[in-house]
C-alpha cells in the first residue's frame, strides 16, 4: 500500500475471483482476453530472455551515484497484444560483491529484486542498501536490483494534473468535514479522475497490479533468472502475492515485508477502512509516548492532554498558517508520517512543542512545501490512483462513502477523512476495472516464503499478514510483537534481520510462526536535536 512511502492510503470492494493455475504453469483464467494475456506474458518473457538488459552508467536525471548501473527492460503496454505498443521500465543494479565481512568469499546466488511499495514508489535507489553494514552478506551473494514500475518516473510516466498546480499548502484537513467541504472534495475528485483520463488517454487502463506482476516476470527473464528472488514491501507484497499465484513455479524465494491483506473482497475499499481504523491506534501510541516525555515536550501528561495540544495547534494554523505555507493539512500529513515510522516521533513532538511555544521554524522545516519535488509527487499520486482504481470495482455512490466513513470517524477520526479524499477519484474512474485475483497456493505449489509483520502496523494492519499466511501454503510468518513501524527488513531489530538473512542466504525458515521482541522506542529529542540523555536521537530520517 502506498502508505509507507508516499503518505497515502488504499482501499476497495468485493468481486468474484479469478482462477489460479496448478503448480508448474501459468494461470488459467476464463475468457479469451485472460488467455491472451497469459500467452502474451510468455512471449514477452521469452523475448526479454533473449535481449537481456544492457547495463551501463545511469542517466543524470536519475540522480544516482556512479556505483550503480542502469538499464531498461521492454514490456508490452497490453499483454493481450504483446507485439503492439511497448514501454520501457528503468532498472538499476549493483552486482554481487562475492565478499562477506565475516566469511570472506561467498558464492553468488543470483539477483534479488526489490519493490518498495506505493503504488507509485521507485526502487531505483535500492541497490545502495548493499553499502549498509547489515546488508553486506546479502550484497555479497546477490546482485541487488531495483526498478521503477510502469508509470513511475521514467518508466512510461503517468500524470493526472499539471505539476505546476500541485498543491503546496496551506490546506484544510477537517476532522469532521461539513457538507459544503464534502461537496467541494467530490467535485475535486471528479476533476482529478477526468484529468487522469485526459492526460493519459487509452493507456491508462493498463496500469494495474496484474500487469505489475506480469512485468515482474518479464524482468526476471531479462535478468537471466530461471526463478525469481523478490522482496516486496507494503503494496509490493500485494503484487508479489499475485506473482506467486500466477507464476508459482517461477519463484525461488520471496519476502513479504508488511503485508497487504490480499483477499479479493478487501481490494481496495475495505482495506482503506481497516487502515483508517488502525491508524487511530497508532496515533494513540504516539500520543502516549509524548505524554511519557511531558518533561521534554510540555505537550501534556496524558494522551488526552496531548490531543488537546495538537488540536490547539490545528486551530492556530487554520487561523494563520505557519510561514504562510503550513496549515492543518500539512500538520496532519507530517504527523501521519509518524504513524508509519516511530523513528519520526521525536522530531514531530519537538516541532509541535516549539510551535506552541512560539517558534514555528521546526514545523515549517518538516511540513513546509518542497516545490522542487512537486513533479515527482504528482507522478507518484497519479500512479497510485491509477493502479488502485484500475485494480477493482469501488463504490460509485457517494452516499456509500459518506455513510461508511461518517460511522468510522466516530471512533477513528485521525485519518478517516483524509483517507477518503485520497481515494475518492476511484468512485468516478473513467476506465474499466480489473477483477481481483484470488491469491492462493496449495501444498507444494510454491517454494516456502517469508512474511514479516509488525503487530501494531497501521498502514498494513496485522490481519493482512495473517490472511496472506493462510493463503500461501508453506509460508512462515515472523512477527515483531507490540511494535508498529511499517517496514521491518533491514531495520534496527536484529531478531527480524536474522530470520531475513538466514532465509535469503540459506533458504531456511523457522519451523513455525516466530516472534521477535519489539525494537526500543525512540528516545525523546530536545530543542538542540539531542536526546534527553545528551546523545543524538536514534535512527532519525
Amino acid at each position: 500500500m502506498r502508505a509507507a512511502v508516499l503518505y497515502g492510503t488504499a482501499g476497495s470492494l468485493v468481486l468474484s475471483a479469478l482462477v489460479a493455475a496448478p503448480a508448474g504453469g501459468a494461470p488459467r483464467w476464463p475468457g479469451s482476453r485472460a488467455t491472451a494475456e497469459t500467452l502474451g506474458t510468455e512471449i514477452a518473457a521469452e523475448r526479454a530472455s533473449k535481449e537481456g538488459i544492457r547495463f551501463g552508467a545511469c542517466p543524470k536525471e536519475e540522480g544516482l551515484p556512479g556505483s550503480l548501473q542502469c538499464g531498461t527492460v521492454t514490456v508490452p503496454l497490453d499483454y493481450a497484444h504483446p507485439d503492439g505498443r511497448r514501454i520501457k521500465l528503468t532498472v538499476s543494479r549493483i552486482k554481487a560483491t562475492g565478499k562477506s565481512p565475516a566469511k570472506g568469499k561467498i558464492a553468488r546466488q543470483g539477483a534479488l529484486v526489490y519493490n518498495p511499495g506505493g503504488p507509485g514508489a521507485s526502487g531505483m535507489a535500492f541497490p545502495l542498501i548493499g553499502h549498509v553494514p547489515g546488508w553486506k552478506r546479502i550484497a555479497a551473494a546477490y546482485d541487488l536490483v531495483g526498478y521503477a514500475p510502469r508509470g513511475v518516473n521514467r518508466s512510461a510516466p503517468l500524470s493526472c494534473q499539471d505539476s505546476r498546480r500541485f498543491p503546496q499548502g496551506p490546506t484544510e484537513a477537517p476532522t469532521y468535514p461539513s457538507e459544503r467541504y464534502k461537496r467541494e472534495r467530490v467535485a475535486r475528485a471528479k476533476a482529478y479522475a477526468s484529468g487522469c483520463a485526459k492526460r493519459s488517454g487509452g493507456r491508462l487502463r493498463h496500469y494495474h497490479s496484474l500487469n505489475n506482476a506480469r512485468d515482474l516476470d518479464v524482468l526476471r527473464a531479462a535478468l537471466g533468472e530461471p526463478r525469481l528472488t523478490f522482496m516486496g514491501a507494503s503494496y509490493g507484497t500485494y503484487f508479489g502475492a499475485l506473482y506467486a499465484t500466477m507464476f508459482p513455479s517461477h519463484v525461488r524465494r520471496m519476502v513479504f515485508d508488511s503485508a497487504v491483506n490480499p483477499a479479493p473482497g478487501q481490494i481496495w475499499y475495505r482495506n482503506n477502512l481497516d487502515q483508517s481504523a488502525a491508524f487511530e491506534g497508532r496515533w494513540t501510541d504516539f500520543r502516549v509516548w509524548m505524554a511519557l516525555h511531558h518533561k521534554t515536550y510540555g505537550l501534556g501528561d496524558s494522551a488526552e492532554n496531548v490531543l488537546r495540544s495538537y488540536e490547539r495547534a490545528r486551530a492556530r494554523l487554520a487561523a494563520e498558517p505557519a510561514g504562510g505555507t503550513v496549515g492543518p493539512g500539512q500538520l496532519h500529513g507530517t504527523f501521519l508520517q509518524a504513524a508509519y515510522f516511530d523513528d519520526y516521533w521525536p522530531s514531530r513532538a519537538q516541532a509541535l512543542s516549539a510551535y506552541l511555544k512560539g517558534d514555528p521554524k521546526p514545523l515549517v522545516r518538516l511540513a513546509g512545501p518542497h516545490p522542487e519535488a512537486a513533479a515527482g509527487r504528482e507522478n507518484a499520486d497519479a500512479v497510485y490512483t491509477a493502479v488502485e482504481c484500475n485494480d477493482a470495482p469501488w463504490p460509485t455512490n457517494w452516499r456509500v462513502w459518506d455513510r461508511d466513513n461518517t460511522r468510522l470517524a466516530r471512533t477513528a477520526p485521525f485519518e478517516t477523512w483524509a483517507n477518503v479524499w485520497t481515494n475518492l477519484p476511484c468512485a468516478y474512474w473513467p476506465v474499466p476495472r480489473q477483477r481481483p485475483l484470488d491469491v492462493r497456493t496449495g501444498p507444494g505449489e510454491l517454494a516456502p516464503t517469508l512474511i514479516l509483520a509488525a503487530e501494531r502496523d497501521a498502514a498494513t494492519p496485522y490481519g493482512g499478514a495473517l490472511e496472506l499466511h493462510r493463503r500461501l501454503s508453506g509460508s512462515v510468518l515472523v512477527t515483531e510483537q507490540d511494535a508498529g513501524t511499517h517496514g521491518l527488513a533491514g531495520g534496527p531489530n536484529m531478531c527480524v534481520n536474522g530470520y531475513l538473512e538466514t532465509y535469503l542466504l540459506e533458504g531456511r525458515l523457522p519451523a513455525g510462526e516466530a516472534g521477535c521482541a519489539p525494537r526500543p522506542e525512540p528516545l525523546p529529542k530536545g530543542p538542540g536535536g539531542r536526546s534527553a540523555k545528551g546523545q543524538a536521537a536514534p535512527y532519525l530520517h
